[in-house]
């Protein structure tokens, strides 16, 4: 089980490339305006998604800054939060990697940002926690297909993470004739 979780990290890794990359695309406007997302602006969106991915991996591991707010500004800027974010990904990669059944098995306690307190199995909530990030990327893509156009917002779809990386055998064929 611990090697699908690697492979979703994996993919996490290479979809926030990918929207960090079109992201540097935007205008210092673009990317601070208020959209209507839920966390307002592309900057605001991508904020969210490392601010939530440290609380989750401080309630995982123990360790690392963990902000108190679900919508706190780490970095104005997106090149101080693209560096972030990648070392955050190598740090998530590096979790999961060193998991195995008894982990994931294993229950974890935390309170959430309302001050409720929790009990559940790791592989549970790390079910969560990339199912979050595929959710507010898709809202920062939404974000970033509005000022790009369609046709510059890459392709987030796992199957194409999984075509471009070989993880998975997956071939075209002719019609049947």
């Amino acid at each position: 089980m611990s090697r699908c979780y690697s492979k979703l990290a994996n993919y996490n890794s290479w979809a926030n490339r990918r929207i960090y990359q079109a992201a540097s695309q935007l205008n210092s406007l673009q990317y601070t305006q208020d959209r209507g997302a839920f966390f307002g602006s592309v900057r605001g969106t991508l904020n969210h998604l490392l601010v939530a991915d440290r609380i989750w991996m401080k309630r995982f591991t123990g360790f690392g800054e963990a902000p108190s707010r679900l919508d706190t500004l780490l970095f104005e800027d997106l090149p101080a939060l693209s560096q972030a974010r990648v070392a955050e990904d190598v740090r998530i990669e590096t979790f999961v990697a060193a998991l195995d059944g008894p982990a994931l098995a294993a229950e974890i306690r935390y309170t959430n940002s309302s001050g409720t307190s929790f009990v559940q199995p790791l592989d549970s909530a790390l079910d969560h926690f990339f199912n979050h990030q595929t959710h507010h990327r898709g809202q920062a893509h939404a974000l970033l297909s509005y000022f790009l156009g369609k046709a510059a917002t890459p392709s987030l779809d796992l199957i194409a993470f999984q075509r471009e990386n070989g993880t998975v055998d997956v071939r075209i064929v002719p019609p049947p004739s």
